[in-house]
């Protein structure tokens, strides 16, 4: 009796995971996971160091016609957050870096993967662009090619999956220091603490004159703070430990979501879930790339350098943001090294002659003898036309070239370990110059430093948001 007791509980718990499955996956949308540059790696998403860009459109189809004209709900939308969580291997640290949409970067050739268009390569398109030619995909291939990293995953949600997560959860708690009355996103708050779910919680998250200075970058504050409150109130209640709340959430979440194909099984969802049951919330970090106003138009920005390359680096690196010093997690030190740096690797073999290739070194670091330095170990790499002359002071080592020497400058840069976002185009030098800035002034491999004070929270810090004008 016994065991036909056990046997019967254990064909109920099949046949309920097995209608759950089926449910999720009859919920999940897919789309590949590249727009034609980028490839899975064969990290386990339940061991691995794992990375998941995820997504927000502000498309207005479907269920979120009513934030929009008929017009907003063609293609795929632009993508209006754009947050990169990296979950160490351990399960011990992650950050949770957020991109600004107005950010003006260089995206990649990308091929729509519903009509076979193929949109040509941006040297400076709007971030928040790059999805709404060729998909969620394309954007995923921005990310990379800035950052240096091989992104395993994305998530995109629309407007509603925010409403019936918050739902869900039986609200948010989230904090201003005034009173928000914000026509334009209908975000209405009281001073102090307000606990926010449905529309409420999907106006503070869109709201841009309700909080801050009114800009995207204010935005991105709120949704930090949101996200973090989101992960105490799941923390607290025990959520990602109780199985039928953790299937309530997951059911919710994949009603309004897009994946790639990799994670379009539903138990991958639930296995990722469960890394995070444990983190400690003080190890949570929420980040914004480092940014400064774009120079050819004040109302976008532009990644600012050295600061991004060295918070780059240390997101390549699996360094714990939140430490001083920012140590690397033990357990990813296999995936440390960048997998993608938008340079050619350095052990490929060159497809040009590199005696005579013309290459100028302008020391602007500020130590004497330094352009020296770099022409030795330019010499002894082959190149033979080389000179060197002082130059103005530079904060940021970049490497120049000249129409024609594009994929030399490349090679040269990825030598000394300089990120894609310093090898720039220009008209006023003939070949190569790289131009050694004051964050290079030692050795042969460029190391930026992490910028202070880089991590905005915590997932354990309770913020209070500015309200606008106050």
């Amino acid at each position: 009796m016994t065991a036909a007791v056990a046997a019967f509980v254990l064909l109920g718990v099949i046949v309920f995971a097995g209608y759950w499955v089926l449910r999720l996956q009859s919920n999940l949308k897919q789309a590949p996971l590249s727009a034609g540059s980028a490839t899975a790696d064969a990290s386990s998403d339940a061991n691995d160091r794992l990375q998941i860009l995820i997504m927000g459109s502000d498309t207005r189809d479907g269920a979120n016609k009513e934030y929009g004209s008929q017009a907003d709900s063609a293609g795929y939308g632009n993508s209006d957050v754009m947050i990169l969580m990296d979950i160490s291997a351990d399960n011990r640290q992650i950050s949770m870096t957020s991109f600004p949409r107005d950010l003006m970067v260089p995206i990649p050739a990308c091929t729509d993967p519903k009509t076979k268009q193929t949109y040509p390569a941006q040297s400076a398109g709007q971030l928040n662009s790059a999805m709404s030619e060729a998909g969620p995909g394309c954007l995923l291939d921005t990310i990379n090619k800035i950052t240096g990293l091989t992104v395993d995953h994305f998530l995109l949600a629309d407007f509603n999956a925010v409403k019936e997560l918050s739902n869900t959860i039986g609200g948010v708690q989230v904090c201003v220091n005034a009173a928000v009355d914000d026509p334009a996103s209908g975000l209405k708050l009281n001073a102090g603490t307000n606990t926010i779910q449905g529309e409420q919680a999907l106006a503070f998250l869109r709201s841009r004159h309700g909080v801050g200075d009114g800009s995207d970058l204010s935005r991105i504050k709120s949704q930090q703070a949101f996200l973090a409150s989101l992960a105490r109130k799941v923390k607290s209640d025990g959520t990602l430990t109780d199985v039928p709340k953790m299937l309530s959430i997951a059911d919710t979440i994949t009603r309004n979501l897009t994946v790639d194909s990799g994670l379009a099984n539903p138990k991958s969802l639930l296995t990722i879930g469960s890394r995070l049951k444990d983190v400690d919330l003080s190890k949570v970090a929420f980040v914004t790339v480092p940014w400064e106003p774009y120079v050819n138009d004040p109302n976008r920005v532009q990644i600012k350098e050295p600061d991004a390359e060295g918070l780059f680096q240390a997101m390549r690196e699996g360094r714990d943001l939140t430490a001083p010093k920012g140590t690397a997690s033990p357990s990813d030190s296999a995936s440390a090294a960048p997998t993608e740096t938008g340079a050619a690797p350095t052990s490929a073999p060159p497809a040009y002659n590199k005696a005579i290739q013309p290459v100028s070194v302008a020391n602007g670091s500020g130590v004497q003898g330094r352009a020296q330095q770099i022409l030795g170990y330019l010499k002894a790499d082959g190149f033979a036309q080389l000179q060197t002359f002082a130059a103005a002071p530079s904060a940021t080592t970049v490497v120049y070239y000249s129409t024609g020497f594009e994929d030399v400058a490349t090679d040269i840069a990825a030598r000394f370990g300089l990120p894609a976002a310093q090898v720039q185009p220009s008209t006023a030098i003939h070949g190569v110059q790289f131009y050694v800035g004051s964050d290079f002034t030692a050795g042969e491999k460029y190391s930026a430093p992490v910028p202070e004070n880089v991590v905005a929270q915590t997932a354990a810090d309770a913020t209070c948001q500015a309200a606008f004008g106050h």
